[in-house]
């Protein structure tokens, strides 16, 4: 499928689970095998068109997997680092709950590591530098700070949240499928006005 409408595409498309429920962002290409495989339903499309010879489709711009994912299995995709810390953080400092830009963030072990603490989920958020300083190799009690949210492995792929950091808006049509406010995932005032 070489030929495009509308010249290169680099359209991401959001994989839902089977419970439409956000799983994490893939390429259209891949978004385009799963759905040839008869692993995925394409939910959404955007107006572009791949052809080939043989096919001419709307470009996925939603798709949902027709078996499920448990959670547990969505626990494991979800990759500790840097950027999938401040997304399940939602790019706010843990310590003052100011919402900062990714570049002035950095984390913090709950429990310093020169006393031991793991580099895990469970023991690092994200901090500005600020109050990172400020608690500098002691714990929180003994810094007369407070968590605001107790560090945790997230329940949902962050990737998500990690794409619209990235390329700083998602898609519009991803709304109806990004809100949760049981988990108060913040995507208000990220979508695209396209």
């Amino acid at each position: 499928m070489q030929g495009f409408y509308g010249g290169g595409m680099s359209e991401q498309v959001l994989l839902l689970n089977a419970t439409y429920e956000p799983l994490k962002v893939v390429p259209w290409q891949k978004a385009v095998q799963l759905f040839f495989q008869g692993k995925v339903e394409v939910v959404e499309t955007y107006d572009r068109k791949i052809c080939s010879v043989h096919l001419s489709m709307k470009v996925p711009a939603v798709i949902r997997l027709y078996r499920l994912v448990t959670f547990r299995h969505v626990r494991q995709m979800v990759k500790f680092s840097r950027e999938t810390l401040f997304a399940r953080d939602c790019y706010s400092c843990q310590y003052c709950g100011k919402r900062f830009e990714r570049h002035e963030l950095t984390f913090d072990h709950v429990v310093p590591a020169a006393r031991g603490g793991p580099k895990t989920w469970e023991n690092i958020v994200t901090a500005c530098r600020r109050c990172n300083h400020r608690k500098s190799g002691k714990t929180p009690d003994e810094a007369g700070m407070r968590l605001l949210r107790k560090a945790h492995r997230p329940f949902w792929s962050p990737a998500i949240l990690v794409m619209m950091n990235l390329n700083s808006r998602a898609p519009k049509i991803w709304a109806d499928y990004l809100f949760d406010p049981s988990r108060a995932v913040l995507v208000s005032g990220a979508f695209d006005t396209l």
